[in-house]
């Protein structure tokens, strides 16, 4: 693959693409030639991974160091009956890459502290948050603002989804819209609460569009601000957040997190 040409093959896929005046083909090259780390290959993870591939971003690697469960299979759309007890960093490349053979893959097939997330992160132009936990969420957030570095935030709950763009140049951070993370007894997973299984397709999907704003440049990204939606009644909003300047006067990761 050629890093700095559109192939002919490239340009029968991506034809419907190329053809909106705000890509072109020099949007699509851009695509192309980013790299984009997605952080968790789970409800949110998996159609996010799928519309980046199928995008033609050139270069995806996938964090994950979890298994297949059965319980996953109701919304994680990578994997199938087949796949139960098997590494989700695996199954998920092997997916993608069957989706679009013209893109590489990268699997990391580890969790994301505060040891390794520096050394990690920085080889990426854009780092997705699709993790379903505070503690590794401040750690990548923090590690996005020491290495200047775009985050694309989604979560869920019940019937709710939220996706906001931090640390976009030079705007607000998820320290500001969270400064400090909630206590552990107010903070419920979708295992105690109960999950919609089509909410976080939907919102992994925005967070995807989210990635190719930001690299192609069209629309209007989501930085300091956050969508916030509901699928029991189709109500949305879109809020502003603050930005606070402490929060981009990080030099070092916490020691304890």
């Amino acid at each position: 693959m050629s890093d700095f040409i559109l192939t002919p093959r490239e340009l029968r896929r991506y034809s419907r693409q190329i053809m909106l005046p705000e890509t072109g083909k020099e949007g699509q090259l851009k695509l192309k030639m980013a790299k984009v780390l997605v952080i968790g290959a789970g409800g949110l993870g998996c159609p996010v991974l799928q519309y980046l591939a199928a995008a033609g971003v050139g270069k995806i690697a996938l964090a994950e160091f979890d298994t297949v469960d059965e319980g996953n299979l109701q919304r994680q759309v990578l994997y199938g009956s087949d796949d139960l007890g098997k590494l989700k960093s695996i199954i998920a490349a092997r997916r993608i890459e069957q989706l679009n053979c013209m893109i590489n893959t990268v699997v990391i097939n580890l969790k994301i502290d505060s040891r390794n997330s520096l050394s990690i992160l920085r080889n990426y132009d854009i780092i997705v948050d699709a993790t379903d936990n505070f503690r590794t969420r401040y750690i990548i957030s923090d590690s996005c603002v020491i290495l200047d570095k775009p985050m694309v935030h989604g979560a869920i709950y019940k019937h709710e989804g939220q996706v906001a763009v931090f640390n976009y140049m030079g705007g607000p951070t998820y320290r500001c819209f969270n400064p400090f993370p909630p206590a552990e007894n107010g903070v419920f997973s979708p295992s105690e609460t109960g999950l919609l299984g089509v909410l976080p397709g939907i919102t992994g999907t925005i967070m995807a569009n989210e990635v190719i704003k930001i690299i192609t440049g069209y629309g209007e990204v989501l930085s300091g601000k956050i969508l916030i939606f509901s699928l029991a009644n189709y109500r949305s909003g879109i809020f502003t957040i603050k930005a606070n300047p402490e929060n981009r006067k990080l030099t070092r990761l916490y020691d304890n997190y």
